[in-house]
């Protein structure tokens, strides 16, 4: 069975069909219902079956309305003909597809590039899935390292990795499935990300790394990672320990190369061994791709990168999963190719003025109070003004939901689960007009939130219908 419970109480058992749809079929007919859990025992014409799928995705919310998801929801029509030119090919297969792992190449040159790497040319990376898998390549590396410096302890010796507790939750599947113990640094007062002395308080000898976060997703907000990494020297010269930090970049590696160019955050700090970022987020391409890069082939152990010949050529391999498309990567140097620096730092920028006006905005209206205001990445987080008790945010999204718009409510994690926030990500397409589009209604609904006599959500949980 599917994780994942659907409302099958009211549901029939079989597929409605509308006999219009239909193209005659010799075996049932024009109004053949096949079943929805089990294979039919007959074919359906394609285009009855194309119309049937077509009308379930009709209740799928807008994605260009989804104000939750950082995933990019829009591309240029030549990205998508590419995309759809390269969806049969398998990126694993770089003997029969060589063009198309040369892209991935020059994509890894260029982020090793953007990111500063010592020497591009020895910088060593990978396409894959996305960040999730990214991450897990990235900490599979620090716990090797690990493990080679400490051959006479390990396994004996429990690692740890050391991450504030508002890292995304590949994080924690990360250390639960690699049997890592995870020391997270908890959420004080108006800090609501990592503290670097915190971190360096919770290292030991059996600390793997530091996890440092570009653009955390829950208030968007950059952490300290120039502070983070003084921090670890620090804790070096005194005890001799050395651990290496990871820059989680998923969203901010593609940001702050831009926008924030003279910010410390990537391989310019000796003590940054990895950095990920997500090529389907601020990258500009469809979902389904990532890159994770280490600063050179000392920060990637050989006996992880796998070689395989039976599908011809040397092919060696860091990765998760095995087959997967071409496409993404494709069109990650397609975007790479079309923007350049000047066309992604205008886009960007762009982005992130949508983010910082609508926060104002927002903010005028007096019902709010704002967390973070989108001028690192382009998402901000806010609460409830302190004399608002109507109605919460939990009210204000379900309300929003209404006309389309899917706005997060969710609460903070520890030391902060009081506090209570609406989440707003701008990405590429989110304009100025969809933004004053937004305001127009979250301003129609304030006057009948304010009518109400208390917030009207009873199960937090269950309202929120986003989790990290």
């Amino acid at each position: 069975m599917a994780l994942h419970k659907g409302s099958e109480k009211h549901e029939a058992r079989t597929v409605s069909v509308n006999p219009f749809f239909g193209e005659a079929n010799p075996v049932g007919g024009m109004t053949e219902a096949p079943p929805k859990h089990r294979l039919a025992d007959t074919p359906l014409p394609p285009s009855t079956a194309y119309q049937l799928v077509h009308d379930e995705l009709l209740l799928d919310g807008n994605s260009r309305l989804n104000l939750a998801t950082f995933v990019t929801t829009w591309m240029e029509p030549q990205a998508g003909v590419l995309m759809a030119e390269c969806r049969d090919k398998n990126m694993i297969d770089k003997d029969e597809y060589p063009r198309t792992a040369e892209l991935e190449r020059r994509c890894v040159a260029m982020l090793a590039d953007l990111w500063n790497a010592p020497d591009p040319s020895a910088a060593v990376g990978c396409s894959t899935t996305g960040s999730s898998e990214a991450c897990m390549l990235a900490g599979m590396a620090l716990k090797r390292r690990w493990a080679k410096r400490n051959a006479d302890r390990y396994p004996g010796a429990r690692p740890n990795l050391v991450m504030g507790i508002n890292v995304q939750v590949c994080w924690e599947k990360f250390c639960n499935f690699w049997e890592v113990e995870a020391r997270m640094v908890p959420m004080e007062g108006d800090r609501f990300h990592l503290d670097p002395q915190a971190a360096v308080a919770l290292c030991d000898e059996n600390t793997i790394g530091v996890v440092g976060i570009l653009g955390s997703t829950f208030d968007g907000s950059y952490e300290p990672i120039a502070d983070l990494c003084a921090a670890l020297d620090g804790l070096q010269e005194v005890t001799g320990l050395d651990v290496p930090v990871h820059v989680d970049g998923a969203s901010g590696a593609m940001v702050a190369p831009f926008l924030d160019e003279d910010l410390l955050w990537d391989f310019r700090l000796p003590r940054v061994a990895s950095i990920n970022t997500s090529g389907h987020k601020y990258g500009l391409v469809y979902p389904g791709v990532g890159w994770a890069l280490w600063r050179d082939k000392e920060a990637l152990p050989e006996e992880l990168v796998f070689r395989v010949n039976y599908l011809g050529g040397d092919m060696p391999t860091f990765a998760l999963n095995f087959s997967r498309p071409g496409a993404q990567v494709v069109a990650q140097y397609y975007t790479f190719l079309r923007l350049g620096r000047e066309g992604f730092r205008a886009v960007q920028q762009s982005t992130r003025d949508v983010a910082t006006s609508l926060a104002g905005k927002i903010e005028a209206l007096g019902d709010f109070r704002l967390l973070s205001r989108g001028d690192q990445l382009p998402v901000f987080a806010l609460t409830m003004a302190q004399d608002v008790t109507s109605y919460d945010v939990f009210d204000v999204s379900r309300r929003l939901r209404e006309h389309g718009w899917l706005v997060p409510a969710y609460t903070f994690p520890a030391n902060r689960e009081d506090l209570s926030v609406l989440r707003v990500v701008c990405r590429n397409g989110f304009s100025h007009d969809l933004a004053d589009l937004f305001v127009a209604d979250l301003t129609r609904l304030l006057p009948e939130l304010r009518r109400q006599q208390h917030p009207l959500t009873r199960d937090k949980k269950a309202a929120t219908g986003f989790h990290h």
